[in-house]
């Protein structure tokens, strides 16, 4: 099993048209220790929210990365 996020625009599309980080981890761990220490980056390059994928089956969808 490998853990991914799928960055995606503020209406949940994909953002596939620029150049992001495609980490892939062992575990949920590692995968949200990574978007700790990187969302504000991400945010910076146009990524609105993330979802967080095992495989392809979705863990959790439609995380913004904005300060709430």
């Amino acid at each position: 099993m490998t853990w991914r996020w799928r960055y995606e625009n503020a209406n949940g599309g994909e953002v596939t048209d620029r150049p992001l980080p495609r980490d892939v981890f062992q575990n949920q761990s590692d995968a949200e220790s990574w978007l700790g220490e990187n969302w504000s980056e991400l945010l910076s390059a146009g990524v609105e929210q993330v979802s967080l994928l095992e495989d392809d089956r979705v863990e959790y969808s439609g995380m913004s990365l904005r300060e709430q």
